[in-house]
């Protein structure tokens, strides 16, 4: 018989399209917020940050798990850095909705734990985002 047999092959490559079909969507997690635009660059990283969220009820998340406002100090304590080393990064990801002051409030906690490397997260947007009202 001069002929490959494909029929093995084709099979186990359905098997793995479908399981990677159905874990690819498992992969994307998160905290949903609706962030505003900007025409700012994306930052370049060395190490993971750590990922603050505000959703569009006011919850808090810190990477992913939420929240209580009051256990924030706490929780910002332990992110603080060894001897030596450097603060960690931190992405301050807000929903559009939400006050000005909410968004200050975690700031500030921010800003009273030492962890002075704050980025705020935002989407790439077009020209009509980059116009300011008069």
């Amino acid at each position: 018989m001069a002929e490959i047999n494909v029929t093995p092959f084709v099979d186990v490559m359905l098997v793995l399209l479908i399981i990677f079909m159905v874990t690819a969507p498992l992969l994307v997690t998160g905290v949903p917020v609706n962030l505003p635009d900007s025409r700012a660059k994306a930052l370049d990283q060395d190490q993971e940050p750590v990922q603050i969220t505000l959703d569009a009820d006011g919850r808090l998340f810190v990477d992913d798990v939420a929240v209580a406002d009051a256990a924030l100090p706490e929780i910002l304590a332990t992110k603080q850095p060894a001897e030596g080393q450097d603060a960690p990064q931190i992405f301050l990801r807000a929903d559009r909705a939400l006050r000005y002051d909410r968004v200050m409030g975690v700031m500030g906690e921010l800003n009273r734990a030492g962890l002075n490397k704050v980025s705020l997260v935002t989407t790439q947007g077009g020209e009509a985002s980059a116009a300011a009202p008069n």
